[in-house]
């Protein structure tokens, strides 16, 4: 095979070299799963999703020594750098991590044991600074990215410095990107307490009002508990009728619910799955409708939605009585206590299948607030919610930033373009 071109220009000092002699390869394997005496035991065992950070140092699943023993996966001393092979993660970066203890591997990562000459922070840091790069060249030819190709990972000609200079790169980026990630970890706190207090003002508003005076009573209804006493309850039976219409030519707006986002449009998400042959069939949804996804209610898969369309006949659609404002279900279903609720009325053996069939959601309680304080408390919640949007995008662009802050450090780091020493 010839060697893999990916345009990553070093001093011309630098001896090049295959990876594939700079490393030893170790794959991974997947013990039985329904066999017990694999699980639980005492080697950390590693999958995609614990290659959160750029150093591996705990995992939620362990196997047993006979596990091992039984398996293709193998035991991988500290120090190697982890390669994620095969995940829908790909589609985005390539996962790249050092073991800090010895671990098993599952069968979408790979090992890279580097030889006596290559440090492993180097080898990690330039695979992580060149991800993108390496991405259209790693994998093969297509309109997404779900796996990369071992033979062309080895065949890919990189330069390396002595040993003592990549210590030196890698200390000098293991101080710098400290700093960015510190800084980074402290915005992804900033969102997510934004994300905490957005669930509380609506949770706040939709279940209890604006006025913080208005007297209250007991709602008898345990997820709901305290109202404003002038409030009234009312069953959804009451308040709901269901919309069974079918599409005649299936070319209508094709929505999609999520327990995120709610009723969108699937041409605005990025979404990989099956896709029936046609859409003849489907049910119709108005504009107003709330649309619950049937099967993956329990985890809040249900919303109003805000234009005309069709919805998957697996879905419920519910039209909105005279008494309900659209937009004041949209933010009450959405609640998480809510989803909890609708799992009482769910049918299903485990909660990862379970089903709210409309005879459930029929039997749910819910707060009916007047028509115009319904409104209010919508308008309140837009002018609420655009503030702390404003907050969001503002934190998110400064680590957007950061990131590609890290991204060009790193980069330029292990091509020898900053000189080390003199930044030290």
């Amino acid at each position: 095979m010839n060697t893999v071109s990916w345009g990553a220009t070093f001093p011309t000092e630098w001896p090049r070299k295959r990876i594939k002699y700079l490393c030893r390869f170790v794959g991974g394997g997947t013990p039985d799963k329904g066999n017990p005496e694999f699980w639980n035991g005492a080697i950390p065992w590693v999958s995609p999703k614990d290659m959160k950070n750029t150093a591996v140092s705990e995992t939620e699943d362990h196997i047993t020594r006979y596990g091992l023993e039984n398996s293709s996966a193998k035991l991988v001393a500290p120090g190697a750098v982890l390669l994620v092979m095969r995940s829908g993660i790909l589609r985005h970066s390539i996962p790249v991590a050092i073991n800090r203890m010895s671990v098993a591997l599952n069968q979408d990562l790979r090992a890279l044991i580097p030889l006596p000459e290559v440090e492993a922070r180097f080898l990690a840091r330039l695979l992580e600074g060149h991800e993108q790069q390496l991405l259209s060249v790693w994998s093969k030819v297509g309109s997404t990215v779900e796996s990369l190709e071992a033979d062309l990972i080895g065949e890919t000609k990189i330069a390396v410095p002595t040993f003592d200079q990549q210590s030196a790169i890698a200390d000098y980026l293991d101080r710098e990107t400290a700093c960015m990630d510190a800084l980074a970890a402290e915005k992804d706190r900033v969102l997510r307490l934004l994300d905490e207090k957005l669930r509380a003002l609506i949770t706040r508003a939709v279940t209890r009002g604006l006025d913080p005076h208005v007297p209250i009573r007991d709602s008898g209804i345990p997820w709901l508990g305290e109202i404003p006493a002038h409030w009234k309850t009312e069953r959804a039976r009451w308040l709901f009728t269901e919309r069974d219409e079918r599409s005649n030519t299936g070319e209508e707006e094709l929505l999609t619910v999520s327990h995120l986002t709610g009723v969108t449009p699937r041409s605005e998400k990025e979404v990989n799955m099956f896709e029936a042959a046609t859409t003849e069939g489907y049910k119709i949804c108005l504009s107003g409708d709330l649309v619950i996804n049937t099967l993956w209610a329990w985890m809040g898969a249900m919303g109003v939605s805000p234009v005309d369309g069709i919805v998957s006949p697996a879905y419920n659609v519910y039209e909105s009585g005279a008494r309900l404002d659209p937009s004041y279900v949209d933010a009450l279903v959405r609640l998480p206590v809510f989803a909890q609720e609708v799992m009482r009325y769910s049918k299903g053996v485990w909660s990862s299948r379970l089903r709210l069939y409309p005879e459930g959601f029929f039997e749910v309680s819910l707060p009916v607030p007047p028509l115009s304080e319904q409104r209010e408390i919508v308008a309140y919640l837009e002018n609420e919610t655009g503030k702390l949007d404003a907050v969001r995008a503002g934190t998110k662009r400064t680590t957007a930033l950061l990131k590609e802050r890290r991204a060009s450090l790193i980069a330029a780091a292990v091509t020898g373009q900053i000189d080390v020493g003199r930044a030290a």
